[in-house]
């Protein structure tokens, strides 16, 4: 239980303080954040495994004192956790697809400013830049995107050659890619630690069970 604890935390820091998303969901336009719905299931990531660790020290100390109070506070305990994990895993299913989208809304909109900015009193560009920059992409999924590269070098850094150059893949593309790989990396560390926390909780009531029994005769 604390492995699978450690492992959550683990992941789900690793995921907080990533530099992608962080140089992404930490981006302003005007008084405008970017979106960062993506956080929500991280945090509660977080709060699980911390609670996982402590309630696996509570299942061990219940073992090793063979006790059925401990034991049964630490299934019920498990059985929470487990539908906290149930409940954040339908979120991100369902919400998978939204994250990407109102990220790449806010690129668009920042594009346009970024377009029409006749000044650097606009942070548009810089928000533009810096998603072209950490995801190594250039331009939306559009005709003006597609040819920005070839008349906005302000915006898209320089290839080494042209056959590069036409290789640029476009952002949307490229926040897709990151955030679905973000959620299956999510998703595969959920079932490992459903399917732990399913015998945790049988292994549990087994002793719990044996306990009471011993206690009989």
């Amino acid at each position: 239980m604390k492995l699978a604890g450690g492992i959550i935390l683990g992941v789900a820091l690793w995921l907080r303080h990533d530099s992608q998303t962080t140089n992404i969901l930490y981006l302003h336009l005007g008084e405008k954040q970017a979106p960062n719905t993506f956080y929500v299931g991280i945090y509660i990531l977080i709060a699980v495994g911390a609670v996982m660790m402590f309630v696996g020290f509570l299942g061990c100390y219940g073992a090793i004192q063979e006790s059925q109070c401990l034991l049964g506070t630490f299934f019920t305990c498990l059985v929470i956790l487990f539908a906290c994990e149930v409940a954040a895993g339908i979120w991100g299913f369902v919400n998978k697809d939204q994250i990407a989208k109102d990220v790449k809304q806010f690129y668009d909109q920042a594009f346009q400013q970024a377009l029409m900015a006749e000044s650097d009193a606009n942070n548009g560009k810089a928000v533009v830049k810096t998603f072209h920059e950490t995801l190594d992409c250039c331009g939306p999924d559009s005709v003006i995107g597609a040819a920005t590269h070839l008349w906005r070098e302000d915006l898209c850094s320089r290839k080494d050659s042209i056959l590069k150059t036409f290789e640029t893949v476009s952002c949307h593309k490229k926040i897709d890619e990151l955030f679905s790989g973000k959620l299956y990396v999510i998703g595969i560390v959920a079932i490992v630690v459903a399917v732990i926390m399913i015998f945790e909780m049988i292994l549990s009531m087994v002793l719990c069970c044996g306990i009471r029994n011993s206690s009989v005769y």
